[in-house]
């Protein structure tokens, strides 16, 4: 059982992941990105979270360095955005995200959607030549591990036939209300560690009474009991928020357990908080513009 936030989960790979990160999507970039990611390192958080399409690697490199933590102590993951899609460019869209982060290497590097059908016939084709480059990537030893993210079963189904490096981190929306077990599950089946962006539902589920009766049963706050209903889940989960104490409230889940009564409750709960953002719906270029 894990005991604080610092403590890994180890994936198919072999390599550790601490079991909280830090998510960055809609933190802006300069000074608001460096100092959430600053304070969240200071706190206690060794896992950070971002993605070329966010617009802030700029600024989570700067808190990287301003944190004084050690490089080789945290866990650093960027994503690899639609338009780079195919080997030379995903190649150079990976250096370009390290330049901007100021790092020579990544911890976990993500495909932040799949080439879909509705985007082009040729999809599976298109995720295998990006593949080849996450590869090349990884053989080059500048990044460390290699995963996907917003990926269902018969998209990671596909990759599997071209893919000689096996992805080993799925990243997709979980939380009470959109939990998407069923993707999970196949995951975690074929060794895939899930991780969980939108943990709190984009902040929708925190307003929600019958989850904030649940969370009330154990005082505590009901972010606290998403992020504890990721991690009895085995998943990753990565909250986000630019307000120091609850960046430091989110990693005070140690010390409680969802009753399994409770974590069926809330698996069966309706949808609440689901961003509405679609993997065979997946974008041609931005969802964000």
């Amino acid at each position: 059982m894990m005991k604080n936030a610092q403590d890994k989960v180890i994936m198919s790979d072999g390599r550790g992941i601490p079991c909280i990160g830090y998510g960055t999507w809609q933190t802006p970039d300069g000074e608001t990105a460096k100092n959430c990611v600053k304070y969240a390192l200071e706190a206690g958080y060794r896992h950070i979270d971002t993605a070329a399409c966010y617009g802030n690697e700029v600024g989570v490199g700067e808190g990287i360095r301003a944190s004084g933590v050690a490089r080789g102590d945290i866990f650093l993951t960027t994503k690899h955005w639609v338009t780079e899609r195919g080997y030379e460019k995903t190649i150079a869209a990976a250096e370009a995200s390290m330049k901007a982060l100021g790092v020579d290497y990544l911890d976990l590097y993500l495909i932040h959607w799949p080439c879909v059908a509705r985007v082009s016939e040729n999809w599976r084709e298109i995720n295998a030549d990006t593949w080849r480059g996450f590869e090349k990537l990884y053989r080059d030893g500048k990044i460390l591990s290699l995963g996907v993210s917003n990926f269902e079963p018969h998209h990671l189904a596909a990759l599997d036939r071209f893919a000689e490096v096996k992805p080993v981190v799925n990243q997709i929306e979980f939380h009470p209300g959109y939990n998407q077990l069923t993707n999970v599950k196949y995951c975690q089946e074929i060794g895939m560690t899930v991780e969980a962006w939108s943990p709190l539902g984009c902040g929708k589920v925190l307003g929600d009474e019958r989850i904030g009766a649940i969370a009330a049963k154990y005082g505590v706050s009901t972010a606290k009991l998403c992020i504890r209903y990721a991690l009895q889940h085995g998943v990753v989960p990565l909250p986000k928020s630019v307000t120091p104490e609850r960046i430091s409230d989110n990693l005070d889940v140690f010390d409680f357990t969802i009753s399994p009564e409770d974590m069926r409750e809330l698996d069966a709960l309706p949808s609440v908080g689901e961003s509405g953002f679609h993997p065979d719906d997946a974008p041609a270029e931005s969802y964000y513009d």
